[in-house]
């Protein structure tokens, strides 16, 4: 088996005040717990892990839409996150941030475009979701921030109180693909089409595949030398094989898929940076999700049942 042995890093951000649910914050220790760690190093990968992280004190911010929930949380979690993955990105280590519910990709991905920028790549984005999380401040209905993070990313306007200035090293939307979307609304959808960014919804999964959908996007991360940040969400997944996300949406990436997914992305030797993200363990059925969540991320480290590349598409 031909696995390149990463150095990773093992980030804990035990967020769950983005979502409308609680139970998030269990998440980074009930992946340790399913055997994250031990997986990884099995296949020879060395890791390192650096435990929890606490999200910084700020100061008192008036929410710009009154519906919003946990404003200041979001602004913490962001700040703390955004510099630790800005740190990361300098350094040889491949981190992976255990969530946590999606509110923290907000800061793990700025902070991953800006150590990018500083090497002079771009920064592109596989988001693996149920939803298109690309709700501005004003738009959203619910209140809940796990819903704004990419609108945030791609540079949308409103979120300045984030990093406490607009934010400097945006993702292109281009160089976004939302995969596996089963829910979208409206006020998003119209951005998402003006924007240019990727979207993939399960119909087209059906139609053509999920390989025939990632590799123009993987080609595109490889023609101009980009680095590859990956967002797995639980809900990416159908929830009659992960029941541990508190936003279910039926129809999802069966075991199969997912795993195609993956191994499609080991192949690629492209993925540079992973969030695992919207695991409630206090949801799950004996530990099932957070062990298929594992299972994985080992299938993204090169963990496989026979030895053979993957076919062209």
């Amino acid at each position: 088996m031909n696995v390149v042995k990463k150095q990773i890093a093992l980030v804990g951000a035990p967020v769950d005040e983005g979502a409308g649910q609680r139970g998030c914050v269990m998440g980074p220790d009930a992946y340790r717990t399913a055997g994250l760690a031990e997986t990884l190093r099995a296949l020879g990968h060395s890791v390192v892990d650096h435990g929890n992280i606490f999200p910084v004190e700020v100061e008192r911010f008036t929410p710009p839409n009154p519906v919003l929930k946990n404003y200041r949380e979001y602004v913490s979690w962001t700040r703390t996150l955004h510099a630790k993955a800005a740190d990361l990105g300098e350094t040889p280590a491949l981190p992976i941030y255990l969530g946590g519910d999606h509110a923290m990709a907000a800061g793990t991905v700025s902070g991953q475009a800006k150590a990018a920028a500083e090497l002079g790549r771009p920064l592109f984005v596989l988001w693996l979701d149920a939803h298109s999380d690309f709700h501005t401040l004003d738009s959203t209905d619910s209140g809940n921030l796990h819903g704004t993070p990419l609108a945030f990313l791609c540079g949308l306007p409103g979120f300045d109180d984030l990093l406490g200035s607009p934010l400097t090293h945006t993702v292109k939307p281009e160089n976004v693909e939302i995969l596996g979307v089963r829910s979208i609304d409206t006020a998003e959808r119209d951005t998402l089409l003006d924007l240019g960014v990727g979207v993939s919804d399960m119909r087209q999964i059906d139609e053509v595949g999920i390989g025939a959908l990632m590799t123009p996007f993987l080609d595109r991360v490889r023609a101009e030398n980009g680095l590859l940040h990956v967002s797995l969400d639980v809900d990416f997944l159908d929830p009659e094989i992960a029941p541990a996300v508190g936003t279910t949406v039926p129809g999802g990436a069966s075991f199969r898929e997912a795993h195609l997914v993956m191994e499609i992305l080991h192949d690629s030797n492209l993925v540079t940076s992973l969030d695992l993200v919207e695991l409630n363990p206090f949801l799950d059925e004996r530990g099932k999700t957070a062990r298929l969540m594992v299972d994985l991320t080992g299938s993204l480290f090169g963990r496989r049942v026979f030895d053979r590349p993957t076919r062209s598409f």
